[in-house]
């Protein structure tokens, strides 16, 4: 496949994907549930490959998340926390005595996979400002992952994280950033409505978010690299290849991974909504 090809596909399937995000964030409940739910379930396949898990506790893994997901939509984030937690070190406990290095990184990946998604299901359970919310942490996250991705094809320059990740560089990442920040303005704009003459209230507003926004992109990009450590440590490309363009699911929510979790405790802590 050609460069410009290869290009035409990443996009067409990003497309594809955010179109269906979108669908579900909107329609919520049930769908919302369920999309992200095997989302997280297809990414715990991948880090149990990835890592050499066994079938037996990579079967053990997906009932705990799945488990896990219908305590988040049905009950509580709080009880979902306790099923992940005590799930993944019971499992980690059980499987240390067979393999000592692979029960951190079973237990590991169940948070991994896990804290996002009871993350963006009580996200989108907000009454009045989920939708807005969730569609904002996804926006952030693409804005970045977009602005990183064209950034650096254009401008190149000082790698980012040479030992981890070659392809990504500074320039990238700035441009991530700064493509986060103008999509939380615009986005905040759209929530708050037109600035009142002399009101600063709104610029402030405006400000806050945009800020959050930058240090939400920080988050994304420290997720890609993360995520590069661990293939790299795997000694594998991708983490998958369900995605033509992409690779694995793991390779296209990387970054939504810290987000989600950061944005949620932010909300959670200060009650902060547009």
């Amino acid at each position: 496949m050609t460069a410009s090809g290869g290009l035409i596909t990443r996009i067409v399937v990003g497309a594809a994907l955010i179109v269906v995000a979108c669908a579900a964030v909107w329609y919520g409940g049930l769908a919302f549930t369920a999309l992200v739910t095997i989302a997280v379930l297809l990414m715990s396949a991948e880090w149990c490959v990835m890592h050499g898990i066994g079938r037996g506790f990579r079967l053990a893994s997906l009932i705990v998340l799945a488990f896990t997901g219908g305590v988040a939509a049905r009950q509580s984030s709080v009880d979902a926390i306790i099923v992940l937690a005590a799930s993944a070190g019971l499992l980690g406990l059980f499987m240390r005595s067979f393999d000592r290095q692979r029960a951190f990184w079973l237990a590991a990946g169940l948070l991994y996979c896990g804290l996002p998604m009871i993350a963006l299901i009580w996200l989108r359970g907000l009454p009045n400002t989920g939708i807005a919310l969730t569609i904002a942490v996804l926006a952030v996250v693409w804005a970045t992952d977009i602005g990183a991705y064209f950034t650096g094809r254009a401008i190149g320059g000082s790698k980012l994280a040479p030992a981890i990740s070659p392809n990504k560089t500074w320039a990238g990442a700035i441009g991530g950033v700064v493509a986060a920040i103008i999509t939380g303005a615009i986005l905040t704009s759209l929530a708050i409505g037109p600035t009142v003459d002399g009101d600063v209230s709104h610029i402030q507003t405006i400000v806050i978010f945009s800020i959050i926004a930058a240090f939400l992109a920080v988050a994304a990009i420290v997720g890609d690299l993360f995520e590069s450590w661990l293939k790299r440590r795997a000694g594998v490309k991708d983490s998958g290849n369900l995605l033509p363009g992409h690779g694995g699911v793991m390779d296209r929510i990387d970054g939504l991974v810290p987000v989600a979790v950061f944005a949620a405790a932010i909300v959670a802590i200060s009650g902060i909504t547009p």
